[in-house]
């Protein structure tokens, strides 16, 4: 007997949601056979080829679909060339295909329900008949509450819309973070039908996987400072700013561009290197590096901008951080960096004034202390083998042993 797990990622923009899903990935792993005494296995479908560079659990493997890229004009195939109707219709059959063959146990999409252009539609309705407990996992700020709205009122699927629609395809939704820090149920971005089955897990923090350090990874003798840009995709800004810092005396500086970061934006970084006088070897820049959660451990300060994973890296450890929210495009960003900052667990630098002077400024005055974030939950990763176990339970009984199972009782750590 076994436990096959499915999750989804559309992947258009940045590594975010297939790092979340691989994070749960590792979690899952390592608890749902504890807690079960079955076997688990699993298929994370994925929408960029970046995403098969983080190793999974044994018995888990990658499906990448041909890549989405967002445009000013809306979704466009990233390679193929052919029309975004074309590329939904290939990617749709292919997970479908893909969710019929493995027959999951557990479907889990991270933050799209119905994917781009409502792809997941058919694989949704197979997987109701089949009786599979689905789950729609969310970041814990989705946008500004009238972005939100707008979003799930579009929402159609069997005959439902809206949020009902998403609460007709979905079992559970779990949101990756603490309500005490940020409440999207209070803000009004989670709607009704929706807050209704909601579990908050906490930050995904602690226990993220981390790969070891390979002949080819960043490394750097300590002390160092980091800073990193997530996929890349639009820091140039940060990592220009960064490569003409001041760096404090006796540190080395690693710049992490991230692999989706344009090849002219990456090459100018460079450039700003050799041009500020640094003392050779004193800056490094790289695209990647597998092991950011040790790298972001092990440095004295880390300048790095908002998305969620950066921030739950970054709060799994007492480095000081200094986060610059990404401006335009959606407010999720700037509305999560006011919240850490609230709570204490960031400082926080707006988009608009960031610069050489300022970066340099806050590196020197943070490498020489801690900043302590136990306040806040961040044990998701640690939650989430109990919240999966409740839900297939629930869901499907006969799948699931070793139970003690009582329908109206909730796990004590995890708030509702």
């Amino acid at each position: 007997m076994s436990i096959t797990v499915a999750m989804y990622s559309h992947d258009s923009l940045g590594l975010g949601h297939a790092r979340r899903n691989r994070a749960l990935a590792h979690a899952l792993a390592a608890d749902l056979p504890r807690l079960t005494g079955q076997r688990v296995r699993g298929l994370l479908i994925a929408g960029h080829p970046d995403a098969t560079q983080d190793a999974l659990p044994p018995g888990w493997d990658w499906l990448v679909l041909p890549g989405f890229a967002r445009t000013p004009g809306g979704y466009a195939s990233r390679n193929l060339g052919v029309s975004a109707s074309r590329l939904t219709a290939l990617r749709s059959g292919t997970a479908a295909a893909a969710l019929e063959a493995v027959e999951p146990d557990l479907f889990i999409a991270d933050r799209h329900p119905f994917g781009v252009g409502d792809e997941l539609g058919e694989a949704l309705s197979m997987l109701r008949e089949r009786g599979t407990a689905t789950v729609l996992g969310l970041r814990e700020v989705l946008d500004s509450p009238d972005v939100a709205r707008r979003e799930w009122e579009k929402a159609s699927w069997n005959g439902f819309s809206g949020a009902d629609a998403v609460a007709a395809a979905y079992d559970a939704v779990w949101v990756y973070g603490d309500r005490g820090v940020y409440d999207p149920v209070a803000t009004g971005e989670l709607p009704g039908p929706l807050a209704e089955r909601s579990v908050f897990t906490g930050y995904l923090s602690h226990g993220r996987p981390d790969d070891p350090v390979g002949p080819s990874g960043v490394q750097a003798p300590q002390p160092y400072v980091l800073t990193m840009v997530g996929g890349g995709s639009d820091g140039g800004a940060l990592g220009l700013a960064a490569a003409t810092a001041r760096v404090p005396a006796g540190h080395t500086h690693i710049i992490l561009t991230g692999p989706q970061m344009p090849q002219k934006d990456h090459d100018a970084i460079l450039d700003a290197v050799c041009r500020s006088g640094a003392p050779k070897g004193t800056v490094r820049v790289s695209r990647y590096a597998p092991h950011v959660p040790k790298l972001v451990r092990h440095a004295a300060a880390v300048i790095s901008m908002t998305g969620y994973n950066s921030m739950a890296e970054v709060m799994a450890t007492t480095t000081p951080a200094l986060t610059v929210p990404r401006s335009g495009h959606r407010e999720e960003q700037p509305r999560r960096a006011a919240a850490l900052a609230r709570a204490g667990a960031v400082d926080l630098l707006p988009a608009d004034e960031l610069s050489a002077q300022a970066v340099g400024e806050w590196f020197s005055s943070a490498v020489r202390r801690r900043t302590f974030r136990d306040h806040i939950d961040l044990d998701g990763l640690t939650h989430i083998g109990d919240v999966a176990h409740e839900l297939l339970a629930a869901q499907r009984p006969a799948a699931v042993t070793g139970l003690q199972h009582n329908a109206t009782e909730r796990i004590p750590h995890v708030s509702v």
